[in-house]
């Protein structure tokens, strides 16, 4: 059996996520990724720069991040094996905790769970403004579970399945690097003025880093709530990411509900297409969505044990 590396980390992520103590003290990695970003984007993306000048220059933000963070998990894992010797595997382990958000996305999803039964609206919109860039002010209860749901589905992907993936096939400088890309893309992978240009690579990287991992979250969501193939094969292509798509599609057709449609950003109402075609989501959906989420997890964990097995 070869080094269950994975599983391991994921069983950290499952048992204790990132504790808030060790948060305060030490910060969390892509901390360190959001500094660097930032300080590149203060110093590159002038303002009398042109679109090509930002776009080279953005490129080469992600190109020192990717390496910043590849060669930092690559000197890390070798010091790892070269002092650890056999028995580096629980280490490796350790380092590559962070980089999954199973604990995480559940502790974010939970608190909106709890809002909504108790019929408190101001809660419940405070609790998913942390997880969604959507305005929440006026959502109602549908559309409170519906923004939950979506963002469970999506970050299934981001925060679990594409980390998992990245770790299994190029170990920790694939995860970190992944978690690098994506945190690039979160802050400046938008499309609107001044950073479109600027994050343009930060965007495509990230869009080809979830190409494999976006396809495995929907398979994963289909299989652990025993449905909604027809959903993701029609509707995935109706979000504007070629890959957030899949697992939404994916949690809609499982649920029976339907996902994204018009939702308001700063002020201005975006007319998205809907994503599956049953009812409103509510409560009853974003439990049995937080059920999914878990199952689809542990398949995960599964994928992880038998590739160590296997290896």
């Amino acid at each position: 059996m070869a080094e269950p590396v994975a599983l391991a980390a994921l069983a950290l992520d499952a048992g204790l996520g990132w504790p808030a103590r060790l948060h305060a003290r030490t910060g969390h990695p892509v901390g360190a990724f959001a500094r660097l970003v930032s300080g590149c984007e203060r110093c590159w993306n002038r303002r009398g720069y042109g679109d090509f000048a930002r776009r080279v220059l953005g490129t080469a933000t992600v190109a020192l991040l990717i390496a910043f963070a590849a060669l930092g998990a690559l000197t890390v894992e070798c010091a790892i094996r070269w002092g650890v010797g056999p028995l580096a595997w629980p280490v490796l382990a350790l380092a590559a905790w962070p980089a999954l958000a199973q604990r995480s996305l559940d502790d974010h999803v939970r608190p909106v769970i709890a809002a909504l039964a108790r019929d408190d609206l101001p809660a419940a919109r405070k609790a998913v403004g942390r997880i969604v860039g959507r305005d929440t002010a006026a959502l109602d209860h549908a559309g409170i579970a519906r923004a939950a749901i979506e963002s469970l589905a999506e970050s299934f992907c981001d925060g679990v399945v594409a980390p998992l993936f990245w770790l299994l096939v190029l170990g920790l400088p694939g995860a970190w690097a992944y978690k690098a890309v994506n945190t690039a893309d979160s802050l400046i992978g938008h499309p609107e003025p001044p950073l479109r240009a600027f994050g343009w690579a930060a965007a495509r990287g990230d869009d080809l880093l979830n190409l494999a991992p976006a396809r495995l979250s929907a398979l994963l969501l289909c299989l652990a709530g025993g449905g909604g193939w027809r959903t993701v094969w029609r509707d995935h292509a109706r979000h504007a990411s070629p890959n957030a798509g899949w697992p939404e599609a994916a949690m809609a057709g499982v649920l029976g509900v339907r996902l994204a449609g018009p939702a308001c950003y700063d002020g201005q109402v975006l007319d998205k297409p809907w994503i599956g075609a049953g009812g409103e989501a509510g409560l009853a959906a974003l439990i049995a969505a937080r059920r999914v989420y878990v199952r689809a997890c542990g398949l995960g964990w599964l994928i992880a044990g038998g590739m160590a097995w296997l290896a």
